[in-house]
């Protein structure tokens, strides 16, 4: 799709990123990035700072030169951060190295970065030298409107010496992480506001990061950010630890402007194409594309549901009514390379994320946004918790959660579904095949188990529960007769005597 004389200091600087050129001594620059002049800083900084902007007019930010924001995606790839300039490089008692990116292409407005130490706030000087570039990008002016677009984390992962990246933070409010040995899927932000409504879609941007520098010899490292925008601002903490699961801690508080009916908290951004529930639509020597495959929710009456994602031919929106829900998140459970068959995206290397609330977040909805797509470069799904109660102009809301970004799939309980297959049947009709993971001899005997298909139109014929010896498994399969009906609400579950045993399979079916 972010007091006292400090905070006016602060808002002043946030108008222009500060550039290299301005600490010169007239020596020759050291390598590297370097960092300006400290001023005091406490982390109830920030939250006073948007506090302060929410009680007054709204400022778009300073935008770079017209001609960085027209260059190609591929003269911007001609243009990249030199790894030996990295924040804390060569420091061994600081195990995390920072990047920043170049600005220009999608990114129209740059940040500003501070390294926050002892109490200290120092800005990360603009400076182009840190990057290398090839004779193939263009010649572009240079002043002081321009600043870095975002900035990437990178640790000692998988090999000592060698860092690679977990996370990164660029354009908007967006921001993505990884666990170790996977590759870029989904995306996160720190606020959504009026999605998919009619009005358009408000992007509300992370104008101002504090880096805290990490203890000696840890890679957890605490990101602060301003958010600002036309109906809100913001001020978020986050706490990323890397690993084989990236653990992202959020707190945030969010102040109004305007009064805000449409807010989308803990937003997650994917895109699915297609797999084998839409397959035939589509002439593709993959089986499958897609970053996500299902949007998992463990509500707050402990029911656990599960919903195939769709690639539908018009937007379709869901709304899954809720009270403090337990989590949710988009998760990516096909995890073969014969899933998808791609040897460049790899597909079955890309993260779920899950979101668990760590209070009470009251009444509202999972919302699910699915739009139309022909073509994998775009995200078509969105997802995100909204509030029943509106924000008005004055008013703030806290919101804090943990984030989860890895190769796990499972939350909540019962049975889960490992896949979803629909096709025509030669009966007439549509046949589902639903898959549901093997749980190491948990599951009783396929006769005390009973299968619970309901649709809201048309006809479910034939329920069958059968063993899949392929999967170790069990698999529910039966016909939806649509009928005359353009759209039909499915929903299916397994249940021994003493209660459910496998997740809610929920699906939605249009013509």
């Amino acid at each position: 799709m972010l007091r006292r004389e400090l905070i006016q200091g602060l808002l002043a600087l946030a108008a222009w990123p500060a550039t290299r050129a301005a600490a010169a001594t007239g020596d020759a620059p050291e390598p590297g990035l370097q960092l300006g002049e400290g001023t005091p800083f406490a982390p109830a900084d920030v939250g006073a700072l948007a506090r302060r902007m929410a009680s007054e007019p709204y400022q778009p930010p300073t935008r770079i030169p017209e001609a960085w924001t027209e260059i190609s995606y591929d003269q911007y790839r001609k243009i990249w951060f030199d790894a030996r300039n990295a924040l804390w490089e060569g420091e061994a008692d600081t195990p995390v190295r920072v990047d920043v990116f170049a600005p220009g292409l999608y990114f129209p407005t740059p940040i500003r970065l501070d390294v926050v130490e002892s109490g200290e706030a120092r800005p990360v000087l603009f400076d182009m030298g840190v990057f290398d570039k090839t004779d193939q990008f263009p010649d572009l002016p240079v002043d002081d409107t321009l600043g870095y677009s975002g900035f990437r984390l990178r640790a000692e992962l998988e090999r000592q010496d060698i860092y690679t990246e977990f996370a990164v933070f660029q354009g908007a409010s967006y921001f993505r992480g990884i666990g170790t040995g996977q590759t870029y899927g989904l995306s996160a932000r720190g606020i959504a506001i009026d999605t998919a409504a009619p009005g358009g879609e408000e992007f509300p941007e992370f104008r101002h990061f504090w880096l805290e520098r990490p203890a000696t010899g840890s890679d957890r490292i605490v990101v602060h950010a301003l958010l600002d925008g036309p109906s809100v601002t913001g001020a978020y903490r986050f706490e990323i630890v890397p690993g084989d699961t990236l653990e992202i801690g959020v707190e945030a508080e969010v102040f109004a402007r305007q009064r805000i009916t449409h807010m989308g908290v803990a937003p997650l951004t994917s895109m699915f194409q297609f797999d084998e529930t839409n397959r035939d639509r589509f002439s593709d020597f993959r089986s499958a594309i897609h970053d996500s495959d299902g949007l998992l929710i463990e509500n707050g009456g402990g029911e656990t549901i599960w919903r195939p994602l769709a690639n539908p031919r018009n937007l379709q929106i869901s709304g899954f009514l809720d009270e403090n829900p337990k989590g949710f998140g988009l998760m990516q459970r096909a995890r073969d390379f014969e899933d998808f068959g791609d040897l460049q995206a790899l597909y079955h290397r890309r993260p779920s994320l899950w979101i668990a609330p760590r209070e009470g977040w009251g009444a509202g909805e999972v919302t699910l946004v699915e739009i139309p797509t022909d073509d994998e470069i775009y995200d078509n799904i969105v997802a995100y918790w909204r509030p029943a109660l509106p924000l008005e102009p004055g008013q703030s809301r806290t919101f804090s959660y943990d984030m989860t970004w890895g190769a796990r799939t499972e939350y909540g309980t019962g049975l889960a579904v490992a896949n979803t297959r629909a096709g025509a049947d030669r009966g007439g009709g549509i046949r589902f095949a639903i898959d549901f993971a093997p749980d190491a001899g948990m599951t009783p005997a396929r006769e005390q188990i009973t299968p619970l298909v309901r649709a809201s139109e048309g006809t479910i014929i034939a329920p069958i529960i059968e063993d899949n010896p392929q999967t170790g498994g069990l698999r529910l399969g039966f016909t939806l007769d649509p009928g005359d009906a353009t759209l039909v609400e499915m929903r299916a579950q397994l249940r021994a005597e003493d209660g459910p045993l496998s997740e809610v399979w929920l699906y939605r079916w249009t013509r």
